[in-house]
């Protein structure tokens, strides 16, 4: 079968086009014939080894960690879902790039009748990742102040709308071209984050959702509270980055069907928007992971095996 191979760490040609085995569904598995898969910036932090501590892997190994598409067969013991099933969802591990994947059962959603293949690829990682940072340290409630960085993209449009629900006032930065998107979401404040600095005008948070590194944790310590905390998903640094008696916090987003399958329905029914920033064929994922990696993304990019 066809898959994006990684076989030794490096830069935008370490990631290629191979013939991979084909797998076989063990206890509690199911073979997923894949239609479309997500992009996402942990594709070239685990390319180039960046997060080889975090994320140890056996080379070669086949990137991709999230998909949407049918369930081809189902190992010993899977009841829950069945031969011909459509299903989406993060796989907990690597393996999404390639034309079948071997994934827990326990993972996958069910995908919703209204949402087609590529649309669904876009949501697991994303969606659940926003909800799960945005109450890792607790529950988010009405009066809290949130600030989003990195709201224009999937992760952080997601948890615009989410804090939004709960009742939150919502900061966010983003691009300038970005901006009346981000606050379609319902971001209360957004922030060009190229012409203007956030923590001029930005203050009193109790909760700072960092989707980008860098020098911007190091800046938001200046807009949050005492009691405040910083979440950051885009790397370990933060824990090295947070001052003493600060709260500091890297966030791994876990696998959660249930919640999932709740999310996609919000997202077909219109109730939550899910933004596509660009579709690439399967042959272009290698290219598209190194776009990911040299400039900011607006929406999620999503692979069409079928394009």
């Amino acid at each position: 079968m066809r898959s994006i191979l990684l076989s030794s760490y490096g830069g935008e040609t370490a990631a290629q086009v191979a013939d991979s085995p084909l797998p076989q569904a063990g206890p509690g598995q199911v073979l997923v014939r894949v239609r479309a898969a997500g992009i996402n910036a942990l594709d070239w932090k685990v390319r180039e080894g960046y997060v080889r501590d975090a994320f140890p892997l056996d080379l070669p190994a086949v990137l991709g960690i999230e998909l949407a598409g049918i369930v081809e067969a189902v190992g010993p013991g899977t009841t829950r879902l069945r031969t011909g099933d459509r299903v989406m969802g993060p796989l907990g591990g690597l393996g999404a790039y390639a034309e079948l994947a071997v994934v827990d059962a326990a993972k996958l959603a069910r995908t919703p009748a209204r949402l087609g293949d590529v649309d669904a690829a876009a949501v697991p990682v994303a969606a659940l990742a926003a909800w799960q940072s945005l109450h890792f340290t607790g529950p988010v409630r009405p009066g809290m102040r949130v600030l989003v960085h990195g709201a224009a993209g999937a992760l952080g449009g997601f948890a615009v709308q989410f804090a939004r629900q709960a009742g939150a006032f919502v900061a966010a930065t983003a691009a300038a071209r970005d901006m009346d998107y981000v606050r379609s979401l319902g971001a209360d404040q957004v922030v060009d984050y190229r012409s203007q600095r956030f923590e001029d005008s930005v203050r009193d948070i109790d909760l700072v959702l960092a989707y980008v590194g860098g020098e911007v944790i190091d800046r938001s310590w200046q807009v949050l509270k005492p009691t405040g905390a910083i979440v950051g998903t885009a790397s370990p640094e933060i824990l090295a980055r947070t001052p003493a008696s600060r709260q500091g916090h890297w966030f791994v987003m876990q696998p959660d069907a249930v919640l999932l399958e709740k999310l996609a329905t919000e997202v077909a029914a219109g109730a939550l928007k899910s933004r596509i920033g660009e579709v690439v064929g399967f042959a272009d994922i290698p290219a598209a992971i190194e776009r990911n990696r040299v400039g900011a993304r607006s929406g999620k990019v999503v692979a069409d095996f079928l394009r």
